[in-house]
């Protein structure tokens, strides 16, 4: 091929790529005009969350306006506190408006069920309960009604004047017991614990609950100041030296982040790589769930916008994780596998990780959209063919050479879901419970059985 050709061809596939980058940004390019609104009706409505309504369903449902021609397009107070009204005019005049409730994530699927809400914004994974209450509009844990919009880190936060840096699960739990009551008694100043923690309505406080009190089997103490505001948390917390709470990762504000470790784990700051990846003990997914039956014209493109390209890089402006894939370098270290450290030393690690529903070898709803995403960028970058390398993970439960069996079957079965999106991986490892994550419990088992990406 002559060197004119070559770059002809390349103009070629730029071009394509361009083309097809726009109709991922815009859904109305692949289908029909979405209807206009009746009257005095919005178009979308999204109740649940507070740490998804207060800034980031906003920032999407505005952007979303835009992807489609609209102007003018506003956030606007909707008259009650955590609500608001996202407004646009088309060309002709038209009205478009939208409606965020953020009164916490149990509110959400409230809506789903009484049909006062098209999506519901949750901070956690729906509960058992939920689940089998809204058994009548199908199942919620499907792939149609469970959409993972984004990772946010649980940051615990105290003032910048605690000279505290990390703390383990344990001791976080310790301190929102009361049983810990005297910041003197982990390193720090001679300064009583002082409490500040989400209300009950809140998916921060269920995650809270349930990432940090349930494991170890404890309770909140019943002095904690109480929140429905991640923002008004942050900035009291951060005013007060003895102060600590637990916000979302875009609502740490002038607050301090420590660095959290979690069994056997390092301690680790809630970083974008490392929450991205979810290796951050108190790293959680952010969610919307809708009905996965009957979803309007509206709700439907709405939710391939906010999967789009667009829609994830205003997650990440929004201040939480986006799902777009990076390479991030890693400093090899005496305590890895050899093969990790060859890995460290001469390859990329890539921001996602593979997991897995519970009890299964299926990749679970947010692993499924992730494969999509990851052949994107192997296909972008050029390393579909004998570039990447898989290394599966296990928990620490069990004979050592089964645990190592199944990670690298994990692997395998990864493989299997890119080799028919046409990459050839180069290699796969299967390290059993080497490099945990998280501890050896029931939802620290969850993470640790997982596969990651590395390139060359």
């Amino acid at each position: 091929m002559t060197a004119s050709a070559s770059g002809s061809t390349m103009r070629k596939r730029a071009l394509c790529l361009w083309v097809f980058g726009l109709l991922c940004a815009s859904p109305l390019a692949l289908g029909e005009p979405l209807a206009a609104p009746a009257a005095n009706s919005p178009v979308l409505r999204i109740q649940g969350s507070n740490t998804v309504g207060a800034k980031l369903a906003p920032m999407l449902l505005a952007g979303f306006f835009e992807a489609q021609g609209l102007n003018s397009v506003r956030v606007s107070p909707a008259g009650k506190e955590n609500e608001q009204r996202i407004s646009a005019v088309d060309s002709s005049g038209r009205t478009y408006h939208a409606l965020v409730a953020a009164h916490g994530t149990g509110t959400g699927f409230a809506g789903l069920k009484d049909g006062s809400s098209d999506l519901a914004a949750a901070s956690r994974p729906i509960k058992d309960s939920e689940h089998a209450s809204l058994a009548s509009l199908g199942d919620l844990r499907s792939a149609d009604a469970e959409q993972v919009i984004a990772i946010d880190g649980l940051a615990i936060i105290v003032s910048p004047d605690n000279p505290v840096s990390s703390l383990s699960v344990e001791q976080v739990a310790s301190l929102f017991t009361g049983e810990i009551r005297n910041w003197k008694a982990l390193g720090g100043k001679d300064v009583p614990v002082e409490l500040h923690a989400r209300d009950d309505q809140s998916g921060t406080y269920d995650t809270f609950k349930e990432l940090v009190l349930g494991v170890q089997g404890k309770t909140l103490a019943a002095d904690a100041a109480r929140y429905e505001s991640n923002d008004q948390l942050s900035q009291i917390v951060s005013s007060r030296p003895g102060a600590i709470g637990f916000v979302g990762l875009a609502s740490v504000g002038k607050a301090r982040a420590l660095a959290i470790a979690d069994g056997d784990s390092q301690p680790m700051l809630p970083s974008k790589a490392l929450v991205a990846t979810e290796d951050y003990p108190l790293s959680r997914r952010l969610f919307f769930y809708a009905n996965p039956v009957q979803q309007s014209q509206w709700t439907r493109t709405f939710l391939s916008f906010v999967h789009s390209a667009a829609g994830q890089a205003i997650v990440a402006k929004s201040g939480y994780i986006g799902q777009a894939i990076d390479a991030i370098s890693l400093s090899p270290s005496p305590d890895m596998p050899q093969p990790y450290q060859t890995l460290a030393t001469q390859a990329k690690r890539l921001t996602v990780n593979f997991r897995f529903d519970e009890g299964s070898a299926r990749l679970d709803n947010k692993a499924q959209r992730d494969v999509e995403r990851l052949i994107d960028y192997l296909q972008t970058t050029n390393k579909t063919m004998s570039a990447a390398v898989l290394v599966g993970f296990g928990d620490a439960r069990g004979d050592p050479a089964r645990t190592a069996l199944l990670s690298k079957l994990r692997a395998m079965a990864v493989r299997r879901e890119l080799a028919r999106g046409g990459v050839l991986v180069k290699e796969i490892n299967g390290l059993g419970d080497y490099l945990p994550v998280a501890s050896n419990t029931p939802s620290g088992r969850i993470k640790n059985r997982r596969v990651e990406v590395w390139v060359y």
